[in-house]
């Protein structure tokens, strides 16, 4: 066996146990989402690939939704945080350890961001007034859309990963007024003024 044939088999088993991993940490979340009460679908019995309605209980309910974007956007934040950290963990430069490490990341979100208290904090402080938590469905999607934002950082150059996250962010803040930035702050420290912007 020649030395490039010997390195397909290694980066194949390595690509191969890298996804096992991951559809195991998605298996778990899944599972713990169950225990919590979450329904596998939409509490309506359909399965949507797209919801667009925002102010709806059923948004993040479905496939995916405007918030897909800011999972997506997940993906990259968390590549450029694992790149930071590899400076002093040259471990996390391996593109299928950060990638795992992202998943395990998004999926203890979706468990955390399904909590009751989450839940409550997002009714009361921002535009989610309609909001009861995600479906494992929606979760589970999240998840997929993190790995693909996480894929797209790794391939894009940094200006093009910049462009794309400010895209983002400045469509869903016409579009819906909302975003992952607004998102965080909103949960963090409530401003007034932009929850009455956003409602209005």
């Amino acid at each position: 066996m020649t030395t490039n044939s010997k390195s397909h088999v290694l980066k194949s088993r390595e690509t191969l146990i890298t996804i096992g991993i991951c559809v195991l940490v998605v298996a778990v979340t899944i599972l713990i989402l169950k225990a919590m009460g979450r329904p596998f679908i939409s509490n309506s019995g359909t399965v949507k690939l797209w919801h667009a309605e925002v102010a709806s209980s059923e948004n993040s309910q479905h496939i995916s939704d405007w918030y897909t974007f800011s999972h997506i956007v997940h993906g990259f934040l968390f590549f450029f945080l694992l790149w930071l950290l590899s400076k002093k963990i040259p471990q996390i430069r391996k593109f299928s350890v950060g990638f795992v490490i992202a998943v395990v990341m998004e999926s203890a979100w979706e468990v955390i961001e399904n909590t009751d208290f989450i839940i409550n904090r997002y009714r009361e402080a921002t535009i989610a007034l309609d909001y009861f938590g995600d479906s494992i469905t929606n979760s589970t999607s999240d998840i997929f859309f993190m790995s693909l934002g996480f894929l797209m950082a790794s391939r894009l150059s940094v200006l093009a990963s910049v462009s794309f996250v400010a895209a983002s962010e400045i469509m869903l803040a016409i579009v819906i007024r909302d975003n992952l930035a607004l998102n965080i702050l909103m949960l963090i420290y409530p401003i007034d003024a932009i929850k009455e912007w956003q409602l209005g």
